[in-house]
């Protein structure tokens, strides 16, 4: 970072707004801070961020609902118990006139059983069911893998967000140092009479504006640090962190054809596209299954009490659907154009991302360019400043003059702080659309 050397200690009697970021300080401050790098905070992130937490949850389910159970493949045990009575009065008339009355008769029946239901073969369905389990749990775990990425790839972009407003916050912080000077300057040559009090009150001004920059830029370093808790999930989300990295060094080596390569093995995204057209398929082959019999097999055994019955009851059922509407042929239709329509979505996707991948490298390229071209006008625009600041003691300088130099210098960090800073955003993208965003771990 830009400082000046070796200057004079400005007068401490300065604008109120000295006061302002005084208070600042005792707001943001400086004690029970814990230095963070990128790897402790993606290991938080990757810890505690409660979406991580939700979708490995979500995967635990789909690999539970991997089953032969839940495929069909089991048959299914039911017990029943059942009990009945009846109380009745009831009269018989005989032939000769005569009757028998019988009051309050009870009758009661009670029973008990086991049944077995177990379907043998369906056309094929339960194995294909087997099957569509699989890949949903696959789709599950690519469904964590997408959130991790993701994650990694917003706690990267945040971090370096961090490093970057805190160096703006450093340079803004300098941009003060030098309108104190100035003003310290004018107000050393107004007592003496050699500077106007509008030469005094312009200074005034620019110091004022830079102050005021400064207060802004704390609060924007504030909220991009409750951010950078808040995706790792910290207890205490106002938690005050310092960032290991005082500078932003953009990875200059990437290859273009590497990362298209990438794209197309690790993609998480297009993996699970993948995914859906495989579950797109096992559906239509699922529907298809109807077009064959069914056989299951029902067996049971029990104890009636009226008859005192105990035995095994068994049978098989053979069936098959004749006609249903033309539903099932209607189905298998939509089927089959939804596996097309997934196949399709397949290749808008990669055009997308090939898309995508075409213009982040393009302005990845451009900006390590940048990041060349700023750094010699930095170099540039310090020395300009150097030799301007002299010339405004000497009283050679107008003050327009210096504050030009001024704007010049800060206007050079501030883009080569951007440049820095677009091209690692850059660069993250690029390693998320080529799969590789979990690199930043290592």
């Amino acid at each position: 970072m830009t400082n000046l050397q070796n200057q004079k200690q400005p007068d401490k009697r300065e604008s109120p707004l000295l006061i302002l970021l005084f208070f600042l300080t005792l707001l943001f401050p400086a004690n029970a801070k814990e230095v963070y790098d990128l790897k402790h905070c993606l290991e938080t992130g990757l810890k505690k961020n409660y979406d991580l937490l939700i979708i490995r949850n979500e995967q635990q389910i789909s690999d539970n609902n991997l089953t032969w159970g839940n495929a069909g493949f089991l048959p299914t045990l039911d017990f029943n118990a059942g009990y009945s009575g009846a109380l009745n009065n009831t009269t018989q008339e005989y032939a000769d006139g005569s009757n028998v009355k019988n009051a309050g008769k009870l009758n009661q029946e009670t029973n008990l059983g086991l049944n077995v239901s177990w379907t043998i073969f369906d056309g094929l369905y339960m194995q294909t069911n087997y099957q569509r389990l699989k890949e949903f749990q696959k789709m599950g775990e690519l469904n964590t893998r997408l959130v991790v990425e993701n994650l990694i790839c917003d706690i990267t972009a945040e971090y370096y967000n961090y490093v970057y407003q805190n160096l703006r916050l450093a340079n803004l912080k300098y941009a003060v140092s030098l309108s104190k000077e100035r003003l310290r300057i004018v107000k050393a040559r107004y007592n003496i009479g050699s500077m106007s009090r509008l030469d005094l009150q312009q200074a005034r001004v620019d110091f004022n504006a830079d102050s005021s920059n400064l207060i802004k830029q704390h609060e924007v370093v504030y909220t991009s640090r409750i951010t950078l808790n808040r995706m790792m999930a910290l207890e205490e989300v106002s938690q005050d962190v310092v960032a290991q990295d005082t500078l932003i060094a953009p990875n200059p080596s990437l290859e273009e054809k590497e990362l298209r390569n990438n794209m197309h093995q690790s993609n998480i995204r297009l993996l699970l596209s993948v995914k859906n057209q495989v579950v797109g398929e096992l559906d239509y082959k699922a529907l298809k299954s109807r077009n064959y019999p069914y056989l299951k097999l029902n067996a049971g055994y029990g104890y009636t009490r009226v008859t005192d019955n105990l035995g095994l009851t068994y049978g098989l059922t053979l069936g098959f659907n004749i006609f249903d509407g033309f539903n099932r042929r209607r189905e298998q239709k939509n089927a089959k154009l939804a596996v097309q329509n997934r196949q399709l979505q397949y290749e808008q996707l990669e055009l997308s991302l090939k898309a995508d991948l075409a213009n982040m490298w393009m302005a990845y390229k451009n900006n390590l360019k940048l990041i060349n071209l700023e750094s010699e006008n930095v170099d540039a625009a310090h020395e300009n400043y150097e030799i301007a600041i002299e010339r405004y003691r000497l009283g050679e300088l107008s003050g327009i003059e210096l504050r030009e130099a001024q704007n010049s210098l800060l206007g050079a960090e501030e883009r080569l702080l951007q440049a820095q800073y677009n091209t690692k955003l850059c660069e993250i993208s690029l390693m998320q659309i080529s799969g590789q965003a979990t690199s930043y771990l290592d």
